[in-house]
């Protein structure tokens, strides 16, 4: 039995995972983190990580940026592998992901997706053969009205797959209202659209002369991210220090 505390779990997410956990017989949620203890839980919930003594093999987070930082801490010193599911993060909290990595197991992923996943591979090769060819790329992200940070994380992973496969020689453009000019060569454009409740889509577009391929990803619901964040869970419990992916979740499979 894979024992999980839950990080941020009143929010949509937490209340998510604590669903679909109920369905499975090899994982049980035994303490949750959150500011807001608000909601009925079938597990305690503390409202300051530091106060949690529950043991557990693994941590869950799907909270906000600003709670970052004290469950890194607190993995650390517990030696409590974590899950990272949570987005927005500042280039500073980025490297103390990568620092707590090397004191304890870390899973950060843009998107916990199997589908996006599996995607960002393809991406790559799809890369390799058109982008020499001459085809432009662009990214066109949209989810819901709420969502604060854009572009997405997973646009931005799909981007830098996109990147990686062809030596990382591109720069990324957010805005091209900004100057009026020609398309450059290398230059990799993303879009966002926020708008009603919209769980998230991801266009990956290759457009050369006369003809257009697209890669699309569909969430229709956010079970999806729940579910792979139970998936990476079950991988990351007993794992010693390292910085792992989805990609490492695929593989084992």
């Amino acid at each position: 039995m894979t024992k999980v505390i839950m990080h941020g779990c009143n929010g949509h997410m937490g209340q998510m995972i604590s669903g679909l956990v109920k369905d499975t017989s090899d994982v049980e949620i035994v303490a949750g983190i959150d500011i807001c203890d608000n909601r009925q839980n079938e597990y305690p919930v503390f409202t300051d990580i530091r106060s949690c003594d529950v043991e557990a093999d693994v941590i869950i987070d799907f909270a906000s940026p600003k709670a970052e930082d004290a469950l890194l801490d607190y993995c650390a010193e517990k030696k409590i592998p974590v899950v990272v599911c949570t987005t927005g993060l500042s280039e500073a909290q980025v490297q103390k992901v990568v620092d707590t990595s090397k004191k304890v197991a870390v899973l950060r992923s843009a998107n916990m997706s199997l589908g996006v996943n599996t995607l960002l591979k393809l991406l790559q090769e799809a890369a390799r053969v058109f982008a020499p060819a001459g085809f432009d790329m662009e990214i066109v992200e949209k989810h819901h009205r709420l969502k604060v940070d854009a572009p997405s994380g997973t646009a931005l992973a799909m981007a830098d797959s996109l990147n990686e496969a062809l030596g990382n020689t591109y720069t990324y453009i957010y805005d091209r209202s900004k100057e009026r000019k020609a398309r450059e060569e290398k230059e990799i454009g993303i879009s966002a659209v926020r708008g009603g409740t919209i769980v998230g889509e991801h266009d990956v577009i290759f457009a050369g002369t006369d003809e257009v391929i697209t890669f699309s990803h569909s969430a229709y619901s956010k079970a999806v991210f729940g579910n792979g964040a139970i998936q990476a869970a079950r991988f990351l419990a007993g794992k010693g220090p390292g910085l792992y992916n989805m990609s490492d979740v695929i593989a084992a499979k």
